[in-house]
């Protein structure tokens, strides 16, 4: 079938408002920064809207467009370089397959959802790891729900970073025989911890420890004092720096959420001296690498003091997902939570792997780091780990 039949079929079965149910488009050849991406009808004030919902590797982003202008925004969605594409509708499938020549192979099929009226709603029901629709001990004893629970306005963008945090954790825990063992580095208040302790072993049934680190001690004695009173014998708080901190017991996760500057290279340095399995960090302020910034060609940048600084984290963080590769773990920096949350949205998720000193990631840091005349905190943080990769030959100093 050629591109203009096929497209004119996929139009016409959308263009049903009886019978269309949803038009996916998966398997993205490249040219496209979206993995995916749903077309479903939707009804807003009582008009007829098409929900399209783009997916990346790091968020979700849904547009939601008028039935008039739905058809030049279906088209721009199409022309997008995409193998499959499903469209379902209540009466048939229909099933296209693109090959790389751009040939259409098209094939008509049984409905797999027959008898499904179109579900018009454009709000999702919404599935939190900690549910906001009823009460919770644990949210309550932190000041984040009322004693109806309801989840306090004031407190509504602490539970969707902490939801968020969870879901990004969720696909990491790793499988064990004993208790797991969490480290959070840096707790402060401990929402994180709490509720990480809470999710695992209340809500996923999966038995668990917490250490909390932080060097506040009027902070960890409050901590402790809502562990007595939630009853919480497996969670503890330490009074100490990151750096001094040493626990008794190998963590299988450590994590740090909004660690400042280079207490986040602390958390991450530990965690990988520990030969923590996971690591989960969301930076904060990040100074260190901006005064050092120094590659000439990009003087018309760094002359702007908020372009310089946003440079200047895009680096930190790529350097020590980077450093983190080096050691053999799977690191990706992402989006944890849209930015009007906490404008300290991104998460640094890595897990460790079998394989070390991958000379390709040794390579690319190095003509990265001194490309920008770079000292981060982590390489020396980190000297004596990356000396058998790293340093096999001497490096030529950044100048």
């Amino acid at each position: 079938m050629s591109n203009t039949n096929y497209k004119t079929a996929i139009f016409n079965a959308v263009s049903n408002a009886k019978t269309f149910l949803k038009l996916t488009l998966s398997h993205p050849r490249g040219g496209t920064a979206w993995r995916k991406i749903a077309v479903r009808p939707v009804e807003i004030k009582n008009a007829p809207h098409l929900q399209i919902v783009r997916f990346s590797q790091a968020q979700d982003i849904a547009e939601n467009i008028p039935i008039a202008e739905a058809n030049a925004a279906l088209t721009d969605v199409l022309t997008l370089p995409f193998a499959q594409i499903h469209v379902q509708t209540s009466r048939e499938d229909l099933h296209i397959r693109i090959t790389k020549k751009g040939r259409a192979l098209f094939k008509r099929a049984k409905p797999s959802r027959p008898n499904v009226q179109p579900a018009l709603s454009h709000n999702r029901v919404k599935h939190h790891p900690l549910p906001d629709n009823r009460p919770d001990a644990f949210l309550q004893g932190l000041g984040i729900m009322d004693h109806t629970g309801r989840v306090r306005a004031s407190m509504r963008d602490k539970f969707k970073q902490i939801n968020a945090f969870l879901a990004h954790l969720h696909p990491v825990i790793p499988k064990s025989n004993r208790p797991l063992m969490l480290i959070d580095c840096g707790c402060g208040s401990a929402y994180l911890t709490f509720a990480a302790y809470h999710y695992l072993n209340d809500i996923q049934n999966i038995p668990a420890r917490f250490i909390g680190v932080d060097r506040n001690p009027s902070l960890m004695a409050k901590c402790r004092a809502l562990a007595h009173t939630l009853g919480w014998t497996g969670i503890a708080f330490c009074e100490s720096s990151i750096a001094d901190f040493t626990p008794q017991t190998r963590p299988d996760i450590v994590f740090s959420l909004h660690a400042c500057d280079t207490a986040t290279d602390d958390a991450i340095a530990r965690a990988v001296q520990w030969k923590s399995a996971v690591i989960l960090a969301a930076p904060c302020c990040q100074r260190e690498l901006r005064p050092q910034l120094g590659a000439s060609v990009f003087a018309p940048v760094l002359a702007h003091g908020i372009l310089k600084g946003r440079t200047a984290d895009i680096l930190t963080d790529a350097c020590r997902a980077q450093l983190l590769r080096i050691l053999g773990y799977r690191a990706e920096v992402m989006e944890f939570i849209d930015s009007k949350h906490t404008p300290k949205n991104l998460l640094i998720r890595a897990k460790k792997t079998s394989r070390t000193g991958d000379q390709t990631a040794v390579q690319e840091y190095c003509t990265l780091r001194d490309f920008w005349h770079l000292k981060p905190s982590l390489e020396r943080l980190l000297a004596r780990e990356l000396a058998p990769v790293i340093f096999k030959k001497p490096l030529k100093k950044p100048h």
